[in-house]
């Protein structure tokens, strides 16, 4: 990563969604995350599912390994990850089992949302942790980017 100073939700959001447009170069979903700690960029991807062939690669878990490997631990307390589009039930796991200490997503998902929409994973409060959530951070433009992705892919009707 270059080193950059620190930067706010709405430029890390611009991050993310500069990773999720490189996700489209090889046919995965246009999501992008990256994580911070004091508001410095420690490790960014995108969604690399197709690329991999790996059900688990999604943008979050990849972020939060490379974050974990910064850290040289699991534990994340100090990370804040900024993502374009609410975290799946998988990655909403992800960010309680790592301890995550906030997350920041742009798009809403009601059809598979973890983070308030469909269920909210990151608050629930039979599980270890809470992980704090900022909804909506330049959602019109992680909405866009996936609705334009999936309009291209799918038959004209």
């Amino acid at each position: 990563m270059e080193a950059r100073g620190p930067v706010t939700d709405e430029e890390a959001m611009g991050l993310a969604l500069d990773e999720a447009h490189r996700a489209v170069d090889h046919g995965d979903v246009p999501v992008g995350a990256v994580a911070l700690v004091a508001g410095r960029v420690v490790a960014a991807d995108h969604n690399r599912r197709e690329e991999r062939g790996d059900p688990t690669a999604h943008a979050e878990i990849l972020v939060l390994r490379a974050a974990a490997a910064v850290a040289g631990g699991w534990r994340l307390g100090d990370v804040t990850l900024v993502v374009t589009l609410e975290p799946c039930p998988m990655c909403a796991g992800a960010l309680v089992a790592a301890r995550v200490g906030r997350v920041v997503f742009g798009a809403a998902d009601p059809r598979a949302g973890a983070c308030g929409s469909l269920y909210n994973l990151c608050a629930d409060p039979r599980l270890n942790h809470d992980v704090a959530i900022t909804r909506g951070v330049r959602a019109g433009e992680a909405s866009g980017l996936l609705a334009d992705f999936f309009a291209r892919r799918r038959p004209a009707r």
